[in-house]
């Protein structure tokens, strides 16, 4: 199985492709961390996006798809994987189909997570992060046991820059701007999911399971 995880910010796409992954013994791979690891590993595309962000500029689709394409060659690959969060563009997504035909393979799937809006803003809105120890909290789902401060060191509880929700807002339109488009190269394609990410969340990874397992355009 290959496929692809998409969705805006705080649908929960990241926890229901770790859950994916555990399930089927296939690989998650996050660019973000994969990024991080080609530059603590020095590798050559590694090196080229350091220079690019440590410049300030984003890493050029030709270097992101180079590091995506190593990491798709590695052994545990062979079996399936499930990519968080790429591509992000419709030129992202011509690169890799054109990555995964020169490896002998293909994407199987497209799946979009929804959420609303609102949904999602209540979730990254409402989230705290301890400044000392770094554990998360929730003041809807998982609220500390004390106002402003951690319930595993007493540090005190701050909220990110990114989950204000101004900025979250922002963060949603910059999606369906470079995003959304995506849906509609994948949907031509046959190969787009879309699945509803409100609810538990073993819920939705129920629904995310369907979906694999029948292909049914929508759940």
């Amino acid at each position: 199985m290959t496929l692809t995880m998409m969705g805006p910010p705080g649908a929960g796409k990241g926890t229901q492709a770790k859950l994916l992954g555990e399930k089927f013994g296939i690989p998650v791979i996050s660019t973000g961390e994969i990024l991080r690891e080609a530059m603590r590993a020095r590798t050559v595309l590694g090196e080229q996006a350091r220079g690019f962000m440590e410049a300030g500029d984003l890493v050029p689709d030709d270097v992101m798809i180079g590091i995506v394409a190593e990491r798709l060659r590695r052994p545990d690959c062979q079996p399936g994987f499930i990519l968080d969060g790429f591509p992000r563009t419709v030129p992202q997504a011509d690169a890799l189909a054109a990555t995964l035909a020169a490896m002998g393979t293909r994407l199987d799937l497209a799946i979009s997570l929804d959420a609303p809006e609102q949904e999602i803003i209540r979730r990254l809105s409402g989230r705290r992060v301890c400044r000392a120890c770094g554990q998360g909290f929730h003041l809807l789902y998982d609220p500390p046991p004390h106002p402003g401060r951690c319930g595993r060191c007493g540090g005190e509880l701050h909220q990110r820059e990114d989950d204000v929700e101004g900025t979250v807002r922002a963060r949603l339109h910059a999606y369906q701007e470079k995003t959304l488009p995506l849906l509609a190269y994948y949907e031509a394609r046959g190969l787009l999911r879309v699945v509803d990410g409100v609810g538990p969340i073993e819920e939705v990874l129920q629904r995310l399971l369907a979906v694999v397992s029948e292909g049914s355009p929508r759940a």
